[in-house]
């Protein structure tokens, strides 16, 4: 691109957002100045179009924007979302969830990104998918219940273990620590045979069958490879590379796995994206998880009213929801509070601590009776009074 058009984009008045898409617009194509100032100065003319006017209503239109075709949503719930056996929520359901803040959402789901060879082999994707998906005790061998000897043999396959790349040892020492530290259970001693690869399980108690099948079942449901809260890993080819869909969600150690793409892998579970990410991440999430949600609809809203949502759930640095635990339970204005929710609440809370109301807002202009400031009730007409003589 020619340096005469990098610096007319550089200091036109526009967001930085619109001039890289107008630098990759014009980077391969052959045009003349003529026709760069033309493209230029219809973009600057169209911004300035699209641009809110002084004393709108955003919130309001945002909410109408939202809320109306809201109305029109199917309330199906779950969906086959392109991978057989991953059920995520779709629909009113999941706009609720994401303006709710919900701190877990009621399906959360994972689509992780792989990189290098790791997107384009089959198998090093399956490897990487055996790292994620969490694998209890009774996938890597036999588990016998020796109810003469009051005891629990794991008998492992070998075969098995060197198929999904773990090693014995790894299993033998895994086992009994997360039994003890995960599951909460540590009434039991184990011996373990790593040449034959085997584990012997007894519980202290030995005259209690209960402690006896009790510790069968935390041996058996132990997960000894994966991550605890990934329950099912789906590979699946898309656009010439392997992408990786899980039910259950956990960005932190995900992260960690060798393959994974950092950069593009992400959750539905907002708060999750909050605390390890930070606020900018989870407001962007809100925003894609919404859009996405009303697309998948086939319902068109414009991406402002949802930055506008997004920007007030994030505006203090954690994520709040719309109701009356966050944005609307925390307004400056006494009146509109009390519109909302728990209206005896609000005024008795108010009026012990002396709280005043500025009716700046619309609510509050609404219940007295004056007119909001906003549009023409913005401006204010102050008349000069004539002294006697003056024209």
């Amino acid at each position: 691109m020619r340096p005469e058009f990098e610096e007319a984009i550089r200091v036109a008045d526009l967001p930085e957002k619109t001039k890289e898409q107008l630098r990759t617009y014009i980077a391969d194509r052959e045009i003349t100045k003529e026709q760069f100032d033309t493209i230029l100065d219809r973009v600057i003319r169209e911004y300035a179009n699209t641009r809110i006017e002084a004393c709108e209503a955003v919130g309001i239109i945002a909410a109408q924007s939202i809320g109306e075709p809201g109305t029109q949503m199917t309330m199906r719930t779950f969906h086959y979302a392109g991978v057989a056996e991953i059920n995520v929520t779709l629909g009113l359901p999941r706009l609720i969830e994401i303006m709710d803040a919900r701190k877990e959402p009621s399906t959360p789901t994972m689509t992780i990104y792989l990189e290098g060879e790791y997107a384009t082999d089959r198998d090093r994707a399956r490897e990487v998918s055996w790292q994620i998906e969490a694998a209890p005790l009774h996938e890597f061998g036999d588990i016998v219940i020796d109810m003469e000897n009051m005891q629990i043999v794991v008998q492992l396959n070998t075969q098995v273990c060197e198929k999904r790349r773990i090693a014995v040892s790894d299993i033998i020492d895994t086992a009994p620590r997360k039994i003890r530290d995960r599951r909460h259970y540590r009434d039991f001693e184990c011996e373990v045979d790593e040449k034959n690869a085997t584990m012997i399980f007894s519980p202290k108690d030995r005259e209690s069958y209960q402690n006896l099948f009790q510790l069968a079942e935390h041996v058996r449901n132990v997960i000894v490879q994966g991550i605890d809260d990934i329950e099912r890993v789906v590979v699946r080819k898309e656009s010439g590379e392997y992408i990786l869909y899980t039910e259950g969600s956990n960005l932190k150690d995900v992260f960690e796995v060798e393959g994974v793409d950092t950069t593009r892998t992400r959750t539905n579970n907002i708060s999750e994206i909050a605390q390890v990410l930070g606020i900018e991440a989870a407001r962007n999430a809100i925003i894609h998880e919404a859009l996405s949600t009303l697309s998948e609809q086939g319902i068109l809203v414009d991406v402002r009213h949802i930055m506008l949502v997004a920007d007030m759930m994030c505006m203090d640095g954690e994520v709040k929801q719309i109701g009356r635990h966050g944005i609307a339970g925390e307004k400056e204005s006494v009146l509109s509070r009390a519109a909302f929710e728990v209206t005896v609440n609000h005024l008795l809370d108010a009026a012990i601590a002396n709280e005043v109301d500025e009716l700046s807002g619309v609510t509050e202009n609404v219940i007295v009776g004056q007119p909001i400031q906003l549009g023409t009730g913005d401006v204010k007409l102050i008349a000069k009074p004539l002294k006697l003589g003056e024209s």
